[in-house]
């Protein structure tokens, strides 16, 4: 799971940009030069810690006046009170730079945390938690770091590396149809079928239905992926049916079947049936809670 440092480097200056500027200007006014401190970042809650090598790249440009020293590692579960890293250093640095490391520190630590809830309660069943696109714009390469780092996997990195065929791509193409027996269903299969002519070879096609009819259509299709999406429970029972049914029919391969929308904690155990390979989540990501992380000073 190791980190990009370039991608880093590049996210890092966006947010000293955003932050420091030209300068903390209270600190550099008020806090003497050459003044040594010492601070410890503690845990103020459980959780899933995630973020720590960012926090090495932040004060990595400062090794001459700073130390770091790791108690923990990304993965690690920590409980309130832990020690989650040592710093001593210069006083204006450590100051300047606390809420920048504690931003990225809290959260994707809180990304890590509501992931590994997730992959726990999924894992009784057998399916994948993976992630999706609603992410913080800039900062999906960290987010989606966090989610490995909390036992999920990451579905596309964006659009350039996987073909996911939505409702409102089938919608435009049906309406230049002039043909009226042009269906849904035959759109489907011309969608994945044109994708696969145009793609890099080896490239994943997913294909997102959200009525049980098209399910056939969408195994017909050939599409790697079948995302069943915004289907209730029942709808959810009668798709898998008619997976298996095509399976034993065709003795073809079932494609990676997930269910997207509407998945939270509370009905998970609910949707959760046998067939489903993994659950598409982007509450991972857009409603993580960042984890209580605190940076105590000591003169």
């Amino acid at each position: 799971m190791d980190l990009n440092k370039k991608k880093i480097k590049n996210i890092i200056e966006l947010a000293i940009n955003e932050d420091i500027g030209n300068g903390d200007v209270t600190a550099n006014a008020i806090i003497p030069d050459s003044v040594t401190i010492y601070g410890d970042f503690i845990a103020k809650e459980p959780g899933i810690i995630a973020g720590l090598p960012v926090v090495e790249s932040i004060f990595e440009r400062f090794k001459n006046s700073v130390s770091l020293n790791m108690h923990v590692k990304d993965g690690d579960h920590v409980s309130e009170g832990d020690l989650i890293a040592k710093i001593r250093g210069d006083a204006r640095t450590i100051l300047s730079y606390e809420r920048l490391s504690l931003n990225f520190l809290q959260r994707l630590s809180g990304i890590a945390t509501l992931t590994s809830v997730y992959v726990k309660q999924a894992g009784k069943y057998g399916i994948k938690i993976v992630d999706t696109r609603k992410t913080t714009p800039g900062w999906r390469y960290l987010e989606k770091y966090a989610v490995r780092v909390g036992g999920g996997t990451n579905h596309r990195e964006g659009l350039f590396d996987q073909v996911l065929i939505k409702d409102n791509h089938l919608s435009i193409l049906c309406s230049l149809q002039s043909d009226k027996k042009h269906d849904l269903g035959n759109q489907i299969i011309e969608s994945v079928h044109q994708a696969r002519r145009t793609i890099p070879k080896g490239m994943l096609i997913e294909i997102e239905i959200d009525h049980v009819e098209n399910v056939k259509d969408a195994l017909e299709s050939g599409a790697d992926i079948i995302m069943f999406d915004n289907m209730d429970c029942d709808q959810i029972s009668k798709s898998l049916r008619a997976v298996n049914d095509w399976t034993l029919e065709t003795s073809k391969i079932k494609p990676i079947i997930e269910v997207s929308g509407g998945v939270i904690l509370k009905n998970l155990e609910k949707i959760a049936q046998p067939g489903i390979d993994r659950l598409a989540i982007g509450a991972v990501t857009h409603s993580a809670k960042a984890l209580d992380i605190s940076l105590e000073i000591k003169s």
